[in-house]
């Protein structure tokens, strides 16, 4: 928690060490649009704000600073659900919850570039991250759209952590699937970690996006998550989720076999990382929900840096780790199973066999 101390007044770690340990905004209830008024009535004395969001008609509710700490217990009573933090999965920081590799990116040599090609018909892959930045590999692409990365959102005059996580995982997808469309959203912080609500509002941006240029997203690619106190999934991105026919997500970074969220939803594939030698790293999470593993170790692809004391940015490669960077050599192979006119079950199923779990 020492890493977001200027954020903690909006951040409660709920049971720390404890078997329900999540992460969630401090006071935030979401609530569905069919349950907002009678859970204000119940709530009334304990509610400071009800803030509605027409995206995804889901209403959060903020309560008194009193009740912070209760947040988790009162959603329960009333049939709310607490605004989870999910984390970037390369976190390394703090109690168990934070606990990964990977932290940093470290430079690379350059890589050979993608093809420069789109396949026909398209295959549209959906971003959700920290964004997309104007690299080489990207900026000259008929299909991009930048969604500049934000380098120091912190303001203390260094790259944040995260900065350039979406431009790298881009990188990934087009390493091994060349011919996909790449259309991004920021949901992720260049400081590492996200809420459902946010994630909710990217999910749904993607699809309204895509339906107003007549097309539709073919893949999602998520690459943060989180736990929550009963180890179910946040109501409000199991609803986006459904909407989805092929989604791939990083199963995190927390060496644990809790379900990791949304990547244990069944029609979620959750994919592991695998270190040099091809065993699961140690990092990753496990477990019966996990579906696939990848390469997740000092993987190299597209990144970009702040250059100091400068406006400029200096667009080059870079080495991480974390499933986060397995999960979309995964997705590639499911855009390719896609290309190849496969449905998007059959194109699943072929990147789980591609990508086999527990070797």
């Amino acid at each position: 928690m020492e890493r977001w101390s200027p954020y903690a007044d909006d951040l409660y770690l709920h049971d720390a060490g404890g078997p329900g340990e999540c992460l969630v905004r401090r006071g935030q209830l979401l609530v569905g649009p069919d349950g907002v008024e009678p859970v204000v009535e119940r709530l009334r004395r304990w509610v400071d704000t009800v803030e509605s969001d027409d995206a995804t008609s889901t209403a959060t509710l903020r309560l008194r600073s009193s009740e912070h700490r209760n947040c988790i217990d009162i959603a329960r009573e009333v049939g709310a659900a607490p605004n989870h933090v999910h984390l970037g999965s390369p976190v390394l920081f703090g109690t168990p919850v934070l606990f990964g590799t990977g932290a940093e990116a470290r430079p690379a040599p350059s890589v050979p570039e993608p093809e420069d090609t789109v396949w026909d018909p398209p295959v549209r892959v959906g971003l959700l991250d920290t964004g997309l930045d104007p690299h080489p590999w990207f900026a000259d692409r008929v299909w991009f759209e930048p969604v500049r990365e934000r380098l120091d959102a912190d303001d203390d005059a260094g790259q944040d952590r995260q900065a350039g996580h979406g431009t790298f995982v881009a990188g990934i997808l087009l390493q091994h699937a060349p011919g996909v469309v790449v259309r991004a959203e920021r949901a992720l912080s260049s400081l590492g970690f996200t809420d459902d609500l946010t994630v909710a509002r990217g999910l749904r941006a993607l699809r309204t996006g895509a339906a107003a240029r007549g097309e539709r997203i073919d893949v999602v690619v998520l690459t943060a998550g989180c736990h929550t106190a009963d180890d179910t999934c946040p109501p409000v991105l199991a609803t986006e989720l459904s909407d989805f026919s092929a989604t791939v997500a990083a199963a995190g970074n927390l060496s644990s076999e809790r379900p990791f969220w949304p990547a244990a939803l069944p029609e979620v594939l959750a994919v592991a990382a695998t270190g040099r030698d091809g065993a699961t790293a140690g990092f990753s999470n496990t477990g019966p929900w996990v579906d696939a593993a990848a390469p997740g170790e000092a993987v190299a692809s597209s990144h970009v840096r702040m250059i100091a004391g400068s406006a400029e940015r200096d667009y080059g490669f870079a080495r991480w780790s974390g499933t986060s960077f397995a999960a979309p050599a995964v997705a590639a192979e499911v855009a390719r199973g896609l290309h190849e006119g496969g449905t998007p079950a059959h194109a699943l199923a072929v990147a789980r066999r591609r990508y086999p779990f527990g070797r």
